[in-house]
């Protein structure tokens, strides 16, 4: 049993470390009094409505409004889990490599890509406003976007904290359209980190589509995109517009002397998530996609 524990806290923090560093969504995992757990596969997302002003009367005094605060209960989506199994022995002749390689390599190929992808898809489903076009390098992709930026102003969406999803061919024609201007530099970086106060993040395109759809393991595992959706061009997101949590990531560690089944070193993960976008938000999602669906 000490072995056992020791070689789970070897391996934990660095599955950790891997999630927020590879993952493009994590950083709207919700994390604060505005989510409510409240047992079996339901969560609780806190909202608020409020009455504006009404005139005010020099005999009578204030317009009575109301404030209405409510909680809805939402369903959790997704529930998904995996075995892995690496032989004791060809742990040992890998110098204990084999078993470590697994359990990184799952969370950076696997689960990580699945879960940045339903949240893509579940943002792109709910966007208050969207436009669409198969991009080319003719494209006048800062023209597209300030009109995305347009939309979302009127919207009254604030400026700050907004978030720009790019696929990497979007990504691609963006950067040639600014012109940089260079003097005595010994490299030449063309990087675009912040675009109009906007932080700019690069999508592979496997996880960048409207629609996703999730195997379930009879045959097949992990996840495609939808034949009939489109893949996304680029979304502007503002964090308020949605909730998402992780309500329970369970990875365990089993040493073969534990394993019933095979000399093997096993590596179980359960994952249960779920993402929402807020009903009286959805002007704080921008979605620009492709005209061409996915066949």
């Amino acid at each position: 049993m000490p072995n056992s524990i020791a070689l789970a806290s070897k391996f934990l923090p660095v599955l950790d470390a891997v999630y927020k560093r590879e993952s493009l969504t994590s950083r709207f995992d919700a994390t604060n009094s505005a989510v409510q757990f409240i047992g079996g596969n339901a969560v609780k997302l806190f909202k608020i409505a409020m009455d504006g002003f009404g005139d005010y009367s020099r005999n009578n005094g204030f317009i009575q409004g109301s404030v209405n605060g409510t909680w809805e209960t939402l369903t959790m989506q997704y529930d998904r889990g995996i075995s892995l199994s690496v032989d004791n022995m060809d742990d040992e002749e890998t110098m204990g490599l084999a078993f470590g390689e697994l359990v990184g390599q799952f969370m950076r190929t696997k689960e990580i890509p699945e879960v940045d992808a339903v949240r893509f898809a579940t943002y792109a489903t709910n966007a208050g406003n969207s436009a669409n076009a198969d991009l080319s390098g003719s494209s006048d992709v800062p023209d597209l976007i300030a009109t995305a930026q347009q939309v979302m102003g009127d919207a009254e969406v604030p400026k700050e904290d907004r978030v720009l999803f790019v696929s990497e061919t979007c990504y691609k024609y963006l950067k040639g359209k600014i012109t940089r201007m260079l003097s005595n530099e010994r490299g030449v970086n063309r990087e675009i980190e912040v675009y109009d106060n906007m932080e700019v993040i690069p999508v592979p395109t496997a996880r960048f589509q409207t629609a996703v759809t999730l195997y379930d393991g009879s045959s097949n595992f992990g996840f495609v995109p939808t034949a009939g959706g489109y893949k996304i061009n680029f979304m502007i997101v503002h964090p308020t517009a949605l909730r998402q949590v992780v309500k329970h990531a369970m990875p365990r560690i089993w040493l073969p002397n534990e394993n019933i089944n095979a000399d093997a070193y096993k590596f179980d993960m359960r994952l249960y998530h779920g993402a929402w976008v807020l009903d009286n938000k959805t002007a704080g999602i921008y979605l620009h996609r492709a005209s061409t669906a996915i066949s």
